[in-house]
């Protein structure tokens, strides 16, 4: 049988290996298909209590089926799990953390600001949809979608592909299993945890997400990263969110868990697990640098444009969307919050941004 060469860690199928990555903890894979990812890693965070599980993957029954599948071979019962922990609020990562509830009466821990912008979406669209047809089901929440209103640079909010709604409905099986879960613990920056019997330091980490929750071991010297710092793909940047500069906020955080001392691994949520978690916050910071970089060597061709204009210089056509746009809207707030550009809404209420000269 021929094996597939990835380009990226993050890329590669999940395996149904369960291995143990640091004392008291073992990686679950668990199987996605999301752009640029074949897999997420669910740690389980093993003590005298019980079992904490990091990132419980994707709701439905395939990703069900597979975290029993590893728990059985890990000779883990489900009802020992006594915490789910969710790093953000992606399905990917929360998406199991519902059932894990349901079935062994699982906390569930977040950071304190988790949320999720598809319950919003879809906070009324599950008691109704056994008497829907398809089409009254994509009609529905895509109205509902809308109501969300435009994005930050102007547009209208592009609703998900129809296959993708109608999975994301059926698979759910009406148990609203992927709106995000009730967060029964929420922590703070800086507030420990105990699992695995040692005391975890909650660490914020805003960028990827608003609530982006990283967890610090030192008695070990692990981080549980999350989407935070990954080992070959560069996280996306949320620039959708309230957060006046997106990306010079992204960088803080990077600059905060690479001033750690004494890591000696990184537990990232995709990819595998490495050691350098410095010099990979270094880089990640030095990829952003470059696409700054790249939209100043554009301004003269590019002049006064909407953001989806933008947006063009950084990514290829098969990018094009809302979160390209966000990434992008993202880094051009960024300068012109350090002076480097001027932004305006053209009689479209599209936001233009304009590069200006930067002061030396």
């Amino acid at each position: 049988m021929s094996s597939q060469t990835y380009r990226k860690q993050e890329q590669e199928p999940a395996s149904e290996e369960v291995t143990e990555v640091a004392p008291g903890v073992l990686r679950l894979q668990l199987p996605i298909s999301l752009p640029g990812l074949g897999h997420v890693n669910c740690y389980a965070l093993i003590d005298g209590d019980g079992v904490a599980l990091v990132d419980p993957g994707l709701p439905g029954p395939e990703s069900w089926a597979a975290l029993t599948d590893r728990l059985a071979t890990a000779e883990i019962p489900i009802g020992r799990v006594h915490t789910a922990i969710v790093t953000h609020s992606h399905p990917d990562h929360f998406g199991g953390s519902a059932q894990l509830r349901e079935e062994a009466g699982a906390d569930v821990l977040t950071h304190a600001s988790f949320r999720s912008s598809m319950s919003e979406a879809n906070d009324d669209l599950e008691p109704i949809i056994a008497d829907m047809t398809d089409e009254e089901i994509l009609a529905h929440w895509k109205k509902r979608y809308e109501s969300m209103g435009e994005t930050p640079w102007g547009t209208k909010r592009e609703p998900p592909p129809d296959h993708a709604i109608l999975r994301f409905v059926h698979e759910d099986n009406g148990q609203r299993r992927f709106l995000s879960p009730e967060a029964t613990i929420r922590v703070v920056d800086g507030q420990p945890v105990r699992f695995a019997g040692r005391e975890w330091f909650s660490i914020h980490t805003p960028g990827h997400t608003v609530d982006h929750l990283c967890l610090w071991d030192p008695e070990e010297g692990v981080l549980l990263s999350g989407d935070h710092v990954l080992p070959t793909i560069t996280p996306h940047i949320a620039g959708s969110t309230e957060i006046a500069d997106p990306l010079a906020t992204f960088f803080d955080s990077l600059d905060r868990v690479g001033a750690l001392e004494g890591v000696t691994t990184v537990l990232p949520a995709h990819g595998h697990p490495f050691d350098d978690c410095a010099g990979r916050c270094s880089h990640i910071k030095h990829h952003h640098h470059e696409r700054l970089d790249i939209l100043r060597e554009a301004a003269d061709a590019t002049g006064d444009a909407p953001v989806t204009e933008w947006m063009k210089v950084l990514f290829r056509e098969r990018s094009w969307g809302d979160m390209a746009a966000s990434e992008t809207f993202a880094h051009l707030e960024h300068l012109r919050m350090i002076g480097e550009a001027n932004s305006r809404r053209d009689s479209n209420g599209l936001l233009c941004f304009e590069l200006t000269k930067p002061t030396r």
